[in-house]
């Protein structure tokens, strides 16, 4: 077994009362403020949009994260758009 990064295959979201939210399959939190999250999964990019947005438990071990607020709408980006992005964006830190 290689050590390091984890391989999943699959990608789940849950959203309880749209202010709770718990996804599967994720691979890297790029950022986080109180209105946007971007993170990297499985199956590609994905930003979750809200007002209050706080990271309650973030487990990259098993791939799973939590989010709490209010949760107005969650976006996917296709995984080759979502890499080429973050390159560009270690480039100009």
């Amino acid at each position: 077994m290689t050590e390091g990064k984890v391989n999943f295959k699959n990608q789940n979201v849950f959203i309880e009362d749209r202010n709770r939210v718990t996804i599967t399959g994720v691979e890297q939190v790029d950022s986080f403020n109180d209105n946007t999250i971007v993170l990297r999964t499985v199956k590609g990019g994905m930003t979750i949009k809200g007002e209050g947005l706080n990271v309650g438990q973030l487990n990259l071990d098993n791939g799973n994260v939590k989010v709490n607020g209010i949760i107005n709408g969650i976006i996917y980006n296709d995984k080759d758009s979502s890499q080429r992005g973050n390159i560009i964006g270690k480039i100009f830190k």
